[in-house]
């Protein structure tokens, strides 16, 4: 007597859990609605770049990163975190194929296994209003825009105040270079940060307009109009570039100029959810986000280090 064959479906629906698709894309609702995907620059891969297949057992947490490591990923696993906010995509091109072999592979197959979601916003989150970009001013100016600064966009800005790409600040009253790089090193909290002078009177040089960009900001920022390009890192012929043609540099590293904002990103996310528990325009949705947490990652660090 032949052997039964099991019944084998080849529906192409997806199998996944009713809960988790609306818990993911709930929440991809309340990041559109803090950064929209669609300010994000034209070669950047953003939004949801990996939805778990499955609903991951008494996940309640939203874990904030600036990368996607191994290390990050462990701390995702060891705790009940539904979703990983990655701010750098952990995909950037087409990948023909996901293996173990491959320690970022690795981590995204590991994340998919256990029920974890990835999102990613990067550089529609550096030109929104309120991002990155203008969290980075309020670090090298003060809180206190429109009286001791105002900033503009280094590029046009997005419909409706929305936000624009890089931004210019400048000073009511002037101060010394080196003032500003201690400025930033003590609210970036970092013990140092590289300079390039584009005058030899290093002591006499005074600022009164600092072109920012999150990240890695050469091919941006210059031909800027602006006193000092601050910047996570440039090339070294983007600096060069920089100070011959009479712009100053200050070079932090590229994730120290993004890492910072995450306890303000969390900030928001969680306003974003409690307002729409509150006037819910999805009720489904709501009550899956009003019991989530936002973390910040402790295993997230600069992966470069001063010795």
């Amino acid at each position: 007597m032949a052997t039964p064959v099991p019944e084998i479906s080849l529906s192409t629906e997806p199998q996944a859990q009713p809960e988790i698709m609306s818990l993911v894309r709930s929440f991809c609702k309340i990041m559109e609605r803090i950064a929209p995907l669609r300010f994000a620059e034209k070669w950047d891969n953003v939004g949801l770049i990996l939805e778990a297949p499955y609903v991951r057992p008494n996940a309640n947490r939203v874990l904030l990163t600036i990368d996607l490591t191994p290390q990050v990923v462990e701390e995702a696993l060891s705790t009940p975190t539904a979703i990983v906010v990655a701010y750098h995509p952990p995909i950037f091109k087409p990948v023909p194929a996901l293996t173990l072999a491959t320690p970022l592979h690795a981590s995204l197959l590991r994340c998919a296994a256990a029920g974890i979601s990835v999102y990613t916003p990067h550089t529609a989150l550096d030109s929104v209003t309120d991002g990155i970009n203008d969290w980075l001013c309020t670090r090298v100016a003060d809180s206190l825009r429109d009286i001791n600064w105002s900033a503009r966009f280094i590029g046009p800005a997005f419909p409706d105040g929305l936000g624009g790409v890089g931004r210019v600040v400048s000073l009511k009253q002037p101060m010394a270079l080196a003032d500003l790089c201690s400025k930033v090193r003590t609210e970036l909290e970092l013990t140092s940060v590289q300079v390039a002078y584009a005058r030899p009177e290093r002591e006499k040089v005074q600022i009164s307009t600092i072109a920012i960009c999150a990240g890695s900001g050469g091919s941006m920022l210059l031909g800027v109009d602006a006193d000092v390009y601050f910047t996570g890192e440039m090339s070294h012929h983007e600096v060069l570039a920089a100070i011959q043609s009479g712009h100053n540099v200050i070079l932090c590293g590229h994730t120290n100029t993004e890492r910072g904002y995450l306890p303000w990103l969390a900030k928001d996310i969680l306003d974003f959810i409690q307002e729409e528990v509150a006037q819910p325009t999805d009720p489904a949705g709501a009550e899956l986000l009003k019991d989530l947490e936002v973390v910040v990652s402790q295993r997230d660090e600069h992966p470069l280090f001063t010795v």
